[in-house]
């Protein structure tokens, strides 16, 4: 029988004792992170790249030999060649934009036939943005990484991506919005954060007067803030008081949410996740909840059997803890497709009173 290995992480309880500030739960409006891509060549590899039969290959390589003063004067020339392919190349810059010199990882992937980026290079690639007619904002280049050696055709290049082209977000105005990530959306998360960024002010000596305005929930999604008359002359510094204010995660909607990974059966429980009592009864398994326990006498003596395991801790109330269900899981060495599909039905049903997601 399958070995079952769970991680089950309360998140709510080491939150609660750890500062959160505004800047890990929203971002400003405009703020977002971009995406570059461009087309590449990564040259070295053993006999594992593309076939340069492939004009799509074979004209790139040449035009490449061209600016390098070797001249192909036919693309048959470079049919028998394996050791180039050509990829794709995309970047991620963080959402508050990047200057020229900065650097950052990019990702490249197979486009045609290479069977393996291991132990190639990537030549000069320039990148532009997402859309047609974008300028070159970056040059990727540098020594081939596998993040997975199982999946040879799909490679990254640390620090490759050195940026030629400012990127920057839109200006902030005097009034503009911090938008809440969407895993803390909440009526509640953003009347806290507006509250917390008011209050924050409040005890600051410019900020009699203007506590009211300063910060208002808009959605659960939106806080709209207000720059002070006395604190636009120094708005990158008001902008980095109101990211630093610190919320009660307490206090935020956290969504209760079990992520299942099929792949290697961990489990990550978010929140004091619960399920309403319910029998369950899958293939020869049977669990059941037993509220109280029996106390076993030498008349009635307490029968263990090895397929049967209550769940709960005897607690008054109608529902029971999902440790309790995964303890039992673990308990009767249940097979990690099995516990899929109990978690699905408890879902579909109502009992699992959380999102579930299956990786």
């Amino acid at each position: 029988m399958m070995r079952l290995l769970c991680l089950c992480v309360l998140a709510l309880a080491p939150l609660a004792a750890e500062a959160t500030t505004v800047r890990d739960v929203a971002r400003i409006a405009g703020q977002g992170v971009s995406e570059l891509q461009g087309v590449g060549l990564v040259i070295g590899l053993p006999g594992t790249g593309d076939s340069s039969k492939e004009a799509a290959l074979a004209r790139p390589l040449a035009q490449v030999l061209a600016n390098n003063g070797l001249p192909v004067p036919d693309l048959d020339t470079l049919k028998n060649g394996r050791s180039v392919a050509l990829v794709m190349v995309t970047c991620e810059t963080p959402a508050e934009g990047a200057l020229p010199d900065d650097r950052f990882d990019v990702v490249v992937s197979v486009i045609y036939s290479a069977s393996s980026l291991a132990g190639g290079q990537l030549y000069l690639a320039p990148l532009t943005g997402p859309y047609k007619g974008a300028p070159v904002f970056a040059i990727a280049s540098g020594p081939i990484e596998l993040d997975d050696p199982e999946v040879p055709t799909r490679a990254r290049v640390r620090g490759g991506a050195k940026v030629v082209r400012a990127i920057t977000p839109p200006p902030v105005e005097d009034v503009f919005d911090l938008i809440i990530h969407p895993q803390y959306a909440g009526h509640r998360t953003a009347a806290h954060i507006a509250s917390r960024i008011r209050d924050e002010y409040l005890l600051r000596p410019q900020g009699e007067g203007e506590m009211s305005s300063i910060a208002a929930a808009v959605d659960d999604r939106t806080v709209r803030i207000t720059v002070p008359s006395g604190a636009r002359a120094r708005l990158a510094e008001f902008i980095a008081d109101v990211l630093s204010t610190d919320v009660d995660p307490g206090q935020l909607d956290l969504a209760a949410k079990v992520i299942v990974n099929r792949a290697t059966g961990a489990m990550i429980v978010t929140g004091d996740v619960e399920i309403s009592l319910v029998a369950i009864s899958h293939k020869n398994l049977v669990i059941r909840k037993l509220v109280p326990p029996p106390v076993p006498t030498p008349r009635d003596p307490l029968i263990e059997t090895d397929r049967v395991v209550g769940i709960g801790d005897g607690r008054p109330r109608d529902r029971a803890k999902l440790d309790d269900l995964l303890a039992a899981f673990k308990q009767l060495s249940v097979p990690v497709d099995d516990q899929i599909q109990i978690l699905q039905m408890l879902h579909k049903t109502g009992r699992l009173h959380a999102e579930l997601v299956i990786d």
